[in-house]
């Protein structure tokens, strides 16, 4: 009991220079140094995203638009190197403050006050996208928290049964023609583009629809003929609900067919522009990179989920002879098997925290919840404070990607974090963080970060 007292002393006494700028004895230059650092790298990423989105428009740019393309660059890199020259200086301060560190001041806490104040440089219309993609990484990150605690466990094919619930809530909205109104977001469009515009809402009023009877006259199934016409009927049969015009059976498998085609065409795609440079220097290993099963998972996952979704959804207008958007639920379940060929967590947490916003717009649009203010704002500062604590304290928990991304956007000053003080919190943080520094291959040539500032 006295030797963890004893740890504890440690940790509470311990000095920011002590734990995050050995180089200086200056917080401020710290401060600075670290948003310097942040700059060069900033830039070159905003500038990569600003204008690959400008190319995308598939048009020429005026002189208005590429002076808001570079107004967005400098912007979202002033707001990227406040957000971390401020955590630096957050820290220092708060220490001081309060006389020494406690686990929840060792990086939550001024990653928290910080980021929601960062976070109003950033522009408008990108807090939203940046929020849920920290919220996406930080919800992995807790739940392998709360899993090394012993809190909670994973359940198998998890991720799959939540990109199907989240895909089942973003169709409803998309049947229910409110993506029109209230929950307007680019997501339905990649929506359209998988199920098809026929099913996109609003729907007719589910009232009784007066039907042709299918079946026909009786066939004579000892015939050739009988047979033909039975093949004609199955292609051709539709419900006057159904939105589509060709027959229930060919509007489906043409509706998986052509999701397959294109997914398997994005993954190609994606790998050949990943690997742009193999093939230029002609070592591509076509057969390993790009001629395997892993290019067929996201065409399998959405060709799947369309032709089960339409399917569903036609038969359920054929049994209730009306249509109607809630039956985009059972359909949207019976899809989702499809999900359990491309299991992916990012893009199933991405989805999780789309529809839960826009299932807020709604709420709030009908009255039904409240209008938190700068809700964006706090639900941010609260991921990146996870992500930030996670990366110092409990790296183990943290996406390999992220933590690569935080040591270059810091100028390698995340692996130069001193955190052996804080062993007393019993989460062998110093060698969690040297598991993922070795595993990633961080090697520090240099005794200083970039721009230590040592004044």
């Amino acid at each position: 009991m006295s030797a963890q007292s004893k740890l504890a002393d440690i940790a509470f006494a311990c000095s920011c220079q002590e734990y995050i700028h050995p180089w200086t004895s200056s917080c401020a230059c710290s401060a600075a140094g670290m948003m310097l650092a942040i700059v060069p790298y900033s830039l070159r990423t905003y500038a990569t995203v600003y204008l690959l989105s400008l190319a995308l428009r598939h048009r020429i740019p005026s002189l208005k638009d590429l002076a808001r393309t570079a107004t967005g660059i400098l912007q979202s890199t002033a707001f990227l190197s406040m957000n971390g020259g401020l955590f630096i200086f957050a820290i220092c301060m708060v220490r001081h403050l309060l006389g020494g560190f406690y686990f929840g001041t060792v990086a939550w806490l001024p990653s928290f006050l910080v980021s929601s104040i960062a976070l109003v440089a950033e522009r408008p219309e990108r807090r939203a996208p940046l929020t849920l993609f920290v919220a996406n990484v930080g919800t992995e990150a807790l739940w392998k928290m709360l899993e090394a605690r012993g809190l909670v466990r994973s359940i198998p094919n998890a991720q799959v049964l939540i990109m199907g619930l989240s895909v089942t809530a973003l169709m409803y909205l998309y049947r229910a023609g409110l993506h029109k109104t209230v929950v307007k977001d680019a997501t339905f469009k990649a929506l359209g583009l998988i199920v098809g515009k026929e099913e996109e809402g609003p729907v007719k009023s589910p009232s009784l629809v007066t039907s042709q009877s299918t079946r026909g006259t009786p066939l004579n199934l000892n015939s050739i003929s009988a047979f033909v016409e039975l093949y004609d009927r199955f292609l051709t049969t539709k419900h006057p609900s159904c939105p589509h015009k060709l027959g229930c059976a060919r509007f489906a498998l043409l509706g998986g067919l052509k999701p397959f085609l294109g997914g398997v065409g994005v993954s190609v795609g994606l790998k050949l522009l990943l690997n742009i440079t193999k093939i230029v220097q002609f070592k591509m290993q076509w057969r390993k990179q790009i001629f395997n099963k892993g290019s067929l998972q996201l065409g399998l996952a959405v060709g799947i989920f369309s032709l089960l979704f339409k399917t569903t959804s036609c038969g359920l207008r054929h049994y209730h002879e009306y249509d109607n958007a809630l039956f985009a639920l059972p359909a949207g379940l019976m899809g989702s098997i499809g999900f359990i060929c491309y299991p992916n967590a990012t893009v199933s947490l991405y989805l999780m925290w789309k529809a839960l916003q826009l299932l807020y717009n709604w709420g709030i649009a009908e009255g039904k919840l409240p209008r938190v203010p700068h809700f964006t704002m706090i639900l941010y500062g609260l991921f990146t404070a996870v992500l930030c604590h996670s990366a110092i304290l409990e790296a183990k928990s943290i996406r390999p990607s992220y933590f690569k991304f935080i040591q270059n956007v810091s100028g390698t000053r995340l692996s130069r974090f001193n955190i052996k003080p804080f062993e007393a919190y019993g989460l062998k943080s110093h060698d969690q963080a040297n598991y993922v520094i070795t595993r990633l291959g961080i090697a520090l040539t240099s005794p200083y970060p970039l721009f230590p500032l040592t004044c």
